[in-house]
């Protein structure tokens, strides 16, 4: 048997390429939108791809299925529920499909989506029993999956509560290949390991302790974690009809007008210089895609301004995997607008003499402690909130450890405010130094 797991840095995806060697074909399961590095290892092992297995119908990530159905003609089979409006295999519990020696068991597992499955895998060459579960999104490494992003928070983690009751009825030798890894937003506190066991999560997963169903939904229902803001949009491409590769994209010598900028140079060359209006979200950085999503508005096209080609090609691969395809070209340098940041030692005078404070971290992350008078509005809501800003006065923008204020402070100055992120430090710097905070404490708490 051959599996090969491919993992999306960026978005925290896994994408699985199982076959058999001697036959000569394999399966792919949850394929990425950028399917070469698939294709690529399928032809290195000799295996022709014979057909596209969705878990589900993902909201995070723009699939493959479209592109290995266009380009290569490859069926796609996904779970009755799902209600795509393309051509497929409808897969229902207890089906199996075949790839030579290998046999994958479809086992339908609600909760995260209506139409999720889960995997088990089954080497025949080395005996009858599954091997290892394919478990989407529903059971990660050390967390469980979010049940609010399709139906009503309760229905979905009801649903979830009893497929990962079924998973659990597997040996605790199956390894566990999930769908995600950190860096994804489909789970709260998952790990970056790309596998464990059955028998490791049942004994370590805090999700699988909890055994009393409503006791399991009234704490999968409480989800803080923010849903992707191109949801519907996402889900709604996967959906159908295919898409196919896009055109490519060509240098400009100047972003076209009416356009949004993005700005995908390292957060130093941005403050350094950049071009009026523009948005910092480094592709280097951590969860590139996911916050260029969150910032930029879906409905309006984006020119990329980056240090190479290489980086903007980069770039333009991380906005398509989130279906942000109307990309009018890229642009190379910076320009002369410069962002002065604040350090942690400087922002105390800063304040004293009237700056305003806006912590940019999530709410659960302000709630372990913040700036006394500082106000709370996420980085990823900041073109839609703070209308009563103060435009006579600095605005400084502070997250844990800088990356998040450079991006709220420049959708802050795109917006005619003079904002200075803290860029080289954050909350974590202003604790070690001795910085006061304030911890919010709910009631009842101790």
């Amino acid at each position: 048997m051959i599996f090969h797991q491919f993992l999306n840095g960026d978005l925290g995806c896994a994408c699985y390429l199982i076959g058999d060697e001697e036959v000569g074909t394999a399966v792919v399961v949850d394929p990425p939108f950028a399917i070469e590095p698939v294709l690529a290892e399928a032809e290195h092992r000799g295996l022709r791809i014979v057909r596209t297995i969705e878990t589900h119908t993902h909201a995070d990530h723009v699939s493959g299925h479209g592109r290995l159905a266009l380009e290569h003609e490859i069926p796609i089979s996904l779970h009755t529920d799902a209600g795509v409006d393309y051509q497929n295999d409808p897969m229902r519990d207890g089906d199996e499909i075949v790839v030579g020696a290998v046999t994958l068991g479809v086992i339908h597992s609600p909760g995260h989506r209506p139409e999720h499955c889960c995997l088990t895998v089954v080497d025949n060459s080395r005996g009858g029993e599954p091997w290892l579960v394919l478990t989407g999104d529903s059971l990660f490494v050390g967390d469980a999956a979010r049940p609010d992003l399709a139906v009503a928070a309760q229905e979905g983690a009801e649903g979830l509560f009893h497929s990962l009751h079924r998973l659990l009825e597997l040996d605790d030798c199956v390894e566990v290949f999930p769908g995600h890894v950190a860096g994804s937003l489909c789970g709260k506190s998952m790990s970056s390991k790309p596998s464990t066991t059955i028998g490791f999560e049942r004994r370590f997963n805090p999700s699988l302790q909890i055994t009393d169903v409503t006791a399991f939904i009234a704490e999968s229902a409480a989800v803080s974690a923010p849903k992707p803001p191109n949801l519907a949009r996402i889900v709604e491409t996967n959906r159908g009809p295919f898409v196919g590769a896009p055109a490519p994209v060509e240098e400009l010598v100047a972003p076209p007008e009416g356009v949004q900028l993005l700005d995908v140079r390292d957060a130093t060359a941005h403050l350094d210089g950049h071009r009026p209006g523009a948005i910092s979200v480094p592709v280097s950085g951590s969860s590139f895609s996911t916050k260029a999503g969150f910032v930029l508005d879906s409905a309006e096209s984006v020119c990329v301004l980056a240090e190479t080609t290489a980086e903007a090609e980069r770039a333009i691969r991380g906005l398509h995997s989130v279906a942000f395809f109307d990309v009018a070209g890229y642009v190379l340098g910076g320009g002369a607008e410069q962002t002065t940041p604040v350090t942690v030692d400087e922002l105390e005078a800063l304040m004293a003499s009237g700056a305003e404070v806006i912590d940019v971290r999530e709410k659960d992350d302000r709630d372990s402690g913040y700036i006394p008078g500082s106000r709370n509005v996420p980085y990823r809501l900041m073109a839609y909130c703070c209308p009563d800003l103060p435009l006579d006065r600095p605005v400084v923008t502070i997250c844990d450890a800088g990356p998040r204020a450079v991006i709220a402070a420049s959708i802050l100055r795109k917006r005619g405010y003079d904002a200075h992120p803290v860029a080289d430090g954050g909350m974590i710097d202003w604790r070690a130094r001795g910085g006061q905070t304030v911890e919010f404490r709910r009631c009842g708490s101790p």
